[in-house]
Formats: structure tokens, C-alpha cells, sequence
């Protein structure tokens, strides 16, 4: 399905992407990115005494538990990768209703060699500036003092962070990404409107980590969303967002305490 004809669907199946899009979004990154505003500002009040530039330190992004039950500790992890997963199998059968080629549109069908390849590059065109970003961020007080995991030293732990990074990979870039920029397209959005909200969109729920959270994953999501629009395949986005996730847990866990801005 072209883009003219999805601009062109008629008034019912609008009213239906419409109702879709804000379905998903309010089950998943649409209310995180309320939830992750309102404890923006309320940090800046306690701080500031109104919004200023300074963030405090925030929770652990990725957490765990230790217990005598170790093999119910392992299934509350799985269970917690699986909620996170689940938003973005309900924005695949929505996009199965709506066929638009190939993988659904989106590129799903089929994960090739070269799309990871690709993936490995847009991690190293993200990650590697975005250190630096993070470390300017840091120093200036734009950014939270991130708790990026506090999981107990198990054997069990890498595997897991391992698995959550593909669960953020895979459930960010399925809806952020592929769902709706899709949708807006659908809704006869043009690419740039569209490509502005999937960015501040991605930005909004990472509001906890301070201004440069926002500003940084928002620079992302314009990079991620003009490559999407013009290739209509996210499975390089998504091996991006795990490597970039994988490298960011676990590179916390050897290098906190070791270098003073991590």
C-alpha cells in the first residue's frame, strides 16, 4: 500500500488508525512519557524551587533481586521482559489489519545480514557521540546522575540485561518507530510533522534522565525515524537500540565506580 492511497483511506479507517495509535501509545511510551514528565518537574521543584538546570539523581533504569527462591527471581525477569514486549505484539497485530507490503510494511519478515550490519553502524553513529554527550551533559548538571542497574551479582545477570536491551530494542523501535510513524503516515501526517513528534515523542519518556536525556534520544529518534521513512525496514533500528542498551548495562557494571561520570 502506497503512501497516496494510505493519505487517501477513507474517514472510518482513519478514525480507526487514530483510535489504534493512541491505544497503543496510551499502554505504553505515550503514558511514559506523562509519568516521566511530571516526576521531571516535580524534581525541579524540589531542587530549583521552580524549572531550572539542574536534575537530581534518578532510580535504576534496569533492577533485580536476590532471593532464596533464585528460580522465582529468574521468572520475575522474564515475566518483566515479557510485559515490555507485549505493547509492541499488540502494535504487530494492529499493523497486520492494515497490510502495507512486505513484513507488514515494515520490514518484518525477515532479518538479513546486512541489516544487522547496519544496525552494529547506527550504534556506533549513536553511541560513541552520545558518551560524549553524556559526559558534557553531566559536568554541565543537564543530566541526571543515572542509576543505570543495580541487579545483584547472579549468574543469571548478564543473560537478563541481555534480554532487557533486546526488549527495549525490540518494543521502542516495533512502536516509537515503526507504528507510529506509520500510522501518522496512514492519517495523511507528511514525513517531517510526523518525524518531529516521533522524536519529541521518544525524548518525552526519557525526561528522568534530565534535559539531556530528552534532547539526546530526541536527536535519535529524528536519526532512527528519517531512516525508517525512507526504507520502511526497522530491524537495523532495532539491533541498533539493543547494542547501544547491551553496551550501556553492562559497560555500568565493570566501569561504575571507575570512571567518576558513570
Amino acid at each position: 500500500m502506497t503512501a497516496e492511497v494510505e493519505a487517501d483511506a477513507p474517514a472510518p479507517a482513519k478514525q480507526r488508525y487514530g483510535l489504534e495509535l493512541l491505544a497503543v501509545l496510551g499502554v505504553s511510551y505515550g503514558m511514559s512519557g506523562i509519568t516521566a514528565l511530571l516526576s521531571f518537574i516535580r524534581s525541579q521543584l524540589i531542587i530549583n524551587h521552580g524549572i531550572g538546570f539542574r536534575h537530581v539523581a534518578t532510580g535504576p533504569i534496569n533492577s533485580g533481586r536476590k532471593t532464596h527462591y533464585q528460580w522465582l527471581d529468574i521468572l520475575d525477569q522474564l515475566a518483566n521482559v515479557l510485559s515490555g514486549v507485549l505493547p509492541a505484539f499488540l502494535a504487530v497485530v494492529l499493523l497486520i489489519r492494515s497490510p502495507g507490503g512486505r513484513g507488514l510494511g515494515v520490514g518484518l519478515h525477515r532479518l538479513r545480514l546486512r541489516e544487522m550490519l547496519q544496525g552494529a553502524g547506527f550504534a556506533a553513529l549513536i553511541g560513541i557521540p552520545g558518551l560524549g554527550f553524556v559526559y558534557v551533559a553531566r559536568k554541565l548538571g543537564a543530566n541526571a546522575q543515572i542509576v543505570v542497574t543495580d541487579f545483584p551479582d547472579v549468574w543469571y545477570r548478564i543473560p537478563v540485561l541481555l534480554l532487557d536491551a533486546l526488549q527495549d530494542g525490540l518494543a521502542e523501535e516495533i512502536i516509537v518507530g515503526a507504528f507510529v510513524l506509520t500510522r501518522l503516515r496512514q492519517l495523511g501526517w507528511s514525513n517531517s510533522r510526523a518525524l518531529a513528534v516521533g522524536a519529541v515523542l521518544r525524548g518525552s519518556y526519557h525526561l528522568y534522565q534530565g534535559y539531556g536525556g530528552f534532547f539526546g534520544n530526541a536527536v535519535m529518534g529524528v536519526i532512527f525515524g528519517w531512516w525508517f521513512q525512507r526504507t520502511r525496514r526497522v530491524w537495523p533500528l532495532v539491533i541498533a537500540h539493543f547494542i547501544i542498551d547491551a553496551v550501556s548495562f553492562i559497560g555500568y557494571i565493570y566501569l561504575h565506580g571507575r570512571v567518576d561520570w558513570i
